[in-house]
């Protein structure tokens, strides 16, 4: 069924058509794929034609980036909303659950089409890189503040869970029946661990992306 739904007002809940257009491409994206799916075909998603679709986006990057952008916010509401109740250690908790025990399918898919497309396109890659800086930023000062141990070293924590948590959406994306439990179990329990200085030491000469088995290679599965 299209998004639109038969309508080319604003969609329902009160979201702008901004909005709705972003819904629309979406399900273009997860569907057909970035460089498939084409403005014409976001258009007719959207129950909209051509010309009105390029008076709330320029071309299909400025369409790639409103989504990048939009995914991003709403990661900033998620964790402000958390942090409110005034408990970081369950926003960290509720982070992990949201963003990757309950990743759909659809959600991972989009993901790993705006890295690949990040790959090629500096404006993408300019977004993919803020929102990384501000994940990592935000991980590594609660992991700071939730620090049992002395040891705990919040950076060298988070460049060791980082790879694990995209390999679960690498592996949501790739893997229809893909069950990520276990990889976010290990993933609750490495941030566990790290908190109360237990993280095993690393050689210098091993990155820490080394050190967790990417599910992707054939890690958790």
């Amino acid at each position: 069924m299209s998004v639109a739904a038969g309508t080319v007002a604003e969609a329902k809940g009160g979201t702008t058509r901004r909005e709705h257009i972003l819904d629309a491409a979406e399900a273009c994206f997860v569907r057909s794929g970035f460089h498939r799916a084409t403005m014409q075909d976001i258009a007719r998603e959207a129950a909209m034609s051509p010309a009105n679709i390029y008076r709330y986006f320029a071309s299909k990057e400025d369409v790639v980036l409103g989504l990048a952008e939009r995914e991003r916010e709403r990661g900033a509401a998620l964790v402000a909303e958390m942090e409110r109740a005034g408990d970081r250690r369950g926003a960290l908790m509720g982070i992990i659950e949201r963003y990757f025990a309950q990743v759909t399918r659809g959600t991972a898919v989009l993901r790993l089409d705006i890295w690949s497309e990040a790959t090629r396109n500096p404006g993408i890659a300019a977004m993919v890189d803020r929102s990384e800086e501000e994940a990592r930023g935000w991980f590594v000062q609660t992991l700071a503040r939730l620090a049992t141990a002395p040891d705990c070293d919040p950076a060298a924590l988070y460049a060791a869970i980082n790879p694990l948590m995209k390999g679960i959406m690498v592996n949501r994306a790739l893997l229809p029946d893909y069950d990520p439990a276990p990889a976010v179990a290990q993933l609750r329990a490495q941030l566990e661990a790290g908190l109360a200085g237990r993280l095993p030491a690393l050689s210098r000469d091993e990155p820490a992306e080394a050190a967790i088995s990417h599910p992707a290679m054939g890690g958790a599965r």
